[in-house]
């Protein structure tokens, strides 16, 4: 019985902790002892839900336990600094202590035109007194709740490199006092790309999961699309903030296609594509159509939007028009170089130019240490080998590939592929 409490609290955890750290943040405005308190609330559910049930509304009993902690901070806390006394005399004033509902409904009325506790917290973790590495790590520790392992494997660093990243992020946005808001002007912009890159990090998190036993994690692709239309709403001028949601809102549009009745993955040449989300695919392409229509030269998330339509408007994969969408990972190669965008682009000059031209690709990206971490660039190296009649090689890549698998799903899928070699 036990078990599957805990089984209850660590899902409801993973889709709720992120908005309980953010509503924490925006009264304690300090993003490390926000995850400390929501961290009590977890331990206190652990404690409770086991012996007295699991309430009705979970997320909402997490939430107000997370606030109630919070309250008692502030109440215990030395007001040292002119900050903390500032949100002192603010409880004080509100009369927080004994009627936290008028203190919810106030701020929520002093908040600004945008007034989402999650998009706050993506920009503060996002501040410039951050390396961009750390922004992105501590952002998709705080938003997604990724542990540190899922977080390097979604960088290729060691698990470490990830935990100290965290750990002096967080320290230095204490020391620098940094404010929990969403910026204006000039600093929107300066802010922007980092955060564009959370989001994404975050939706490929859930629409191909790192680790565990699910394919895909729908509750983060979610938040990322609600994130990213968000975004599109508080800079609207900006064509690669519409890209990134054309991205995402096309990929997303392949869910119900993406596993079979068992949930094993179905990849993107294989899939029913009368399963595909035509309202997500329309939406996709509209979000396209205005980041064209802005006239910006393309950046990385408008030219992976416009590969990701090529695949939306072909009705059978045999209809992709894969010479566009190999010259479209050529100019992404050039704006935004990188070894994955290499073995991308190595599958699309596969199938418009043959295997041998994608295997010359792939044979280049084995040199690269990162790359040897990544068990896709495998995957693609044993499609290839087995396209050119490389039985045997493409057999020891494909094992290779689900070696280094972290899903079990796909893990499954390589040895599959392996043995029907």
């Amino acid at each position: 019985m036990h078990s599957a409490v805990h089984q209850t609290i660590a899902t409801v955890w993973r889709i709720e902790s992120a908005r309980i750290v953010a509503a924490v943040a925006r009264r304690v405005r300090d993003l490390g002892l926000a995850e400390e308190l929501a961290q009590d609330a977890l331990v206190a559910a652990l404690e409770h839900w086991p012996k007295d049930g699991v309430p009705n509304n979970p997320g909402a009993w997490l939430m107000t336990t997370a606030k109630n902690r919070a309250l008692d901070a502030l109440r215990h806390r030395q007001m040292a600094d002119a900050r903390h006394e500032d949100i002192a005399r603010d409880l004080e004033a509100l009369g927080a202590l004994t009627v936290p509902d008028f203190v919810d409904a106030l701020d929520a009325a002093r908040q600004d035109d945008i007034g989402d506790d999650l998009l706050r917290l993506i920009f503060t973790a996002c501040h410039p007194v951050l390396s961009t590495d750390a922004r992105v790590a501590l952002t998709l520790k705080l938003l997604g709740g990724l542990s540190t392992h899922e977080i390097a494997r979604a960088f290729l660093v060691p698990e470490a490199t990830i935990a100290q990243r965290i750990v002096r992020a967080k320290r230095t946005l204490a020391d620098a006092s940094v404010p929990f808001e969403v910026p204006r002007g000039g600093q929107l912009a300066e802010r922007l790309g980092s955060v564009l890159e959370v989001v994404y990090l975050v939706f490929n998190e859930g629409y191909t999961a790192t680790s565990g036993s699910d394919w895909m994690r729908p509750e983060l692709c979610n938040e990322a699309l609600r994130l990213g239309r968000m975004l599109a709403e508080l800079a609207p001028d900006q064509a690669e903030v519409h890209g990134l949601v054309a991205l995402m809102e096309i990929q997303a549009s392949r869910t119900a296609a993406r596993t079979d009745a068992q949930g094993d993955p179905v990849l993107l040449n294989q899939q029913n594509r009368a399963r595909w989300d035509r309202l997500l695919v329309r939406r996709g392409l509209a979000a396209l159509a205005r980041a064209e229509a802005l006239g910006q030269a393309a950046g990385p998330y408008q030219l992976q939007g416009a590969i990701a339509a090529c695949h939306a408007r072909a009705a059978h994969a045999a209809d992709t028009d894969w010479a566009r969408i190999s010259a479209l990972y050529g100019e992404l190669a050039r704006v935004a170089p990188s070894p994955v965008v290499e073995l991308n682009r190595a599958v699309a000059v596969c199938m418009s130019e043959g295997p041998a031209a994608g295997l010359a690709i792939v044979e280049t990206l084995m040199q690269d240490k990162a790359m040897q971490r990544y068990h896709w660039l495998y995957a693609v190296r044993g499609d290839l080998l087995e396209r050119l009649g490389r039985g045997e090689e493409a057999r020891a890549a494909f094992g290779q590939a689900a070696a280094q698998a972290g899903n079990q799903r796909e893990k499954a899928l390589l040895q599959q592929r392996a043995a029907s070699v």
